[in-house]
Order: C-alpha cells, then structure tokens, then sequence
C-alpha cells in the first residue's frame, strides 16, 4: 500500500474523537511535518478517530477562544503535502458512520492492510 516514494514510511494511528478535542490537531500537524520531510505518510483513523472526518465537525473542533486554529486548518495542512487519510471499517460501524459521511479523499481499509502498511513502516506512532 506504499507507493516506494519519499524518504521514510510512518503511520500515524488516532483512536481518539470528538469528545476529546485536545487529543485532536497534533497528529495531523505531526504528520505534515513529516509528510514535508520528504516521507510517506498515512494517518489511519480507529476506534474513535473517524468521528473527526466527519464532515459537519471539522470546523467546529479547536481550541477555545482565540488562541488557535480549528481542526480543518490542520486537516488542510496534511492533505496539502500528501498524507494520506485510511479510515477503519468496523470503526465507521462502531461510530454509526458511513464512508460518505466523511470528508473527501477518506480511504476506507481493513485489519490485513493496516498490518501490512505497519510492518512496511519505518515508525508507527499512536494517539
């Protein structure tokens, strides 16, 4: 499921959701900080973590007040330097979501493909 280009492979793998926004930006950010390094980078979403590509949320989860951007801009920001968003099937069903609830450009695997992207990593880290 790489494609062989960039410098290193690194999945990223977010368990958490929408009830815990302060769990939210720093995968994303992370991953367009490697993903602008020059490596291959996914973000595969579980457990809880597709409730933040749902559509109608990702411009209402930030930090309070002023003090930041929302989830969108970090989402932006990966998405503008290729890191790629995997999405875990039983997890939509877990969460009551569908494939087309979510942003765009989503990709929905299962548990043999997250196993082979993570021995093919270089880092795998979880949040």
């Amino acid at each position: 499921m790489w494609t062989g280009e960039g410098e290193g492979k690194v999945l990223y793998v977010h368990t958490h959701g929408v009830d815990d926004p302060g769990r939210c930006a720093t995968p994303f950010f992370l991953a367009a900080a490697a993903a602008a390094s020059d490596c291959e980078v996914a973000i595969y979403f579980t457990m809880y973590g597709p409730t933040l590509l749902q559509t109608d949320v990702v411009d209402k989860i930030g930090p309070k007040g002023d003090r930041g951007q929302p989830l969108a801009y970090f989402i932006d920001q990966a998405r503008g330097v290729g890191v790629r968003f995997l999405v875990c099937q039983p997890s939509l069903e877990l969460n009551d979501l569908a494939l087309e609830d979510l942003i765009d450009d989503v990709e929905m695997i299962g548990g043999a493909a997250f196993n082979d992207l993570a021995i093919e990593a270089d880092a795998v880290v979880s949040f």
